[in-house]
């Protein structure tokens, strides 16, 4: 009953409202209703003009004060080129929403109610449509076009010396591989996952027998790193912003990005006086209720010390013996035996090949 009340009492409000409304629109129609514009008109013009300048303050010293939270410094070499069509890209944004800006709140100031004054009908003019569509389209194209030369670049093929690793997401952490001293990745198959198994390690494959898993990505500085990216539920986003790398990792469809680190990690700590700081691989895509969880620490080696770091890891098959006993018993096939450690050798020859 109670319901049924309020629910009344709403229906005759909305009657009401409705009578009111039709009794001024006659009084309109018949010329015996005058609107009268008070002062809030004038008050409200001039807020306008005070929004634009205090709005505008505002967001230039907001702009001012985050300005090197937006711009960690550059560790990569086509991180200057990124770096440099972003700011062309805003610049010109920027031109335009300031000038659209203000003419929208000075208009408002200059163009406020007065009475007497009529607003002037503009139907159509050719040569305003024809100025404000060529100009943006032609801009336009420039920005898509230097930003296809430089992204086809670093996502097309990678220099044949490459470092190759591969980065997986998952639900929520990162996992990394990097090839033994076959400087090969070997298969996996997403139905050999399992809790020790995580990336699929398919050991048949006499390629991956050497390949091992890190805790954290290691790269050597002045050398080109080939980032193979994989997704093992839902789509993540590898975003590394010190190097200026951000690509999706998407199930069921590999991507990948090269990249030149140019700056160590303790180089880097010297130059930002924080001996704490750690490059970062994080995921900018939300992937769940996790994804605050999905960092992943990088480090940028002298070319010496990478080799050292991968000649002292162990390879999956040889940290899990069980794994690949396993294996040879489900399939029956003939499984390799020896384990070959990843080599000094052969890694410090990739990178310097007068080795």
């Amino acid at each position: 009953m109670i319901a049924l009340g309020i629910f009344l009492l709403l229906l005759l409000l909305v009657v009401f409202g409705l009578l009111f409304r039709i009794q001024i629109l006659t009084s309109i129609f018949s010329g015996s209703s005058t609107r009268e514009i008070g002062t809030s008109n004038r008050v409200n013009a001039i807020l306008m003009l005070v929004f634009l300048v205090l709005g505008g303050a505002w967001f230039a010293y907001s702009f001012a004060d985050n300005f090197g939270k937006m711009n960690p410094p550059i560790a990569s070499v086509h991180g200057h080129e990124m770096e440099r069509l972003f700011w062309i890209t805003m610049i010109i944004i920027g031109i335009v929403f300031v000038l659209t800006q203000v003419l929208l709140f000075f208009y408002s100031y200059k163009y406020q109610h007065q009475e007497g004054r009529r607003a002037f009908f503009f139907s159509h003019n050719n040569k305003i449509e024809i100025i404000w569509t060529i100009i943006p389209a032609i801009v336009m194209a420039g920005l898509v076009f230097a930003g296809w030369k430089e992204w086809t670049k670093i996502t097309g093929p990678a220099p044949k010396d490459s470092v190759v690793l591969e980065v997986m997401g998952k639900q929520f952490n990162w996992l990394v591989r990097y090839p033994g001293r076959d400087l090969k990745l070997g298969v996996v198959n997403y139905r050999l996952i399992d809790a020790t198994n995580e990336f699929g390690f398919d050991l048949n494959d006499k390629s991956g027998l050497d390949d091992f898993v890190a805790g954290e990505i290691h790269v050597p500085k002045g050398h080109p790193v080939l980032l193979k990216i994989r997704s093992r539920d839902v789509l993540h986003a590898v975003y590394m912003p010190h190097f200026r790398v951000q690509m999706y990792a998407v199930p069921g469809m590999p991507t990948k990005f090269w990249f030149t680190p140019t700056v160590t990690t303790d180089e880097m700590r010297a130059k930002l006086g924080n001996p704490k700081f750690n490059y970062e691989l994080a995921c900018n895509q939300i992937c769940g209720r996790g994804h605050f969880a999905m960092k992943l620490n990088i480090v940028v080696d002298e070319p010496d010390d990478y080799v050292a770091w991968v000649a002292a890891q162990k390879s999956f098959s040889e940290q899990n013996p069980d794994v690949l006993a396993k294996l040879k018993q489900k399939s029956g096939d003939v499984v390799e035996k020896e384990v070959v450690p990843a080599a000094t050798a052969a890694v410090g020859a990739q990178l310097n090949p007068a080795l």
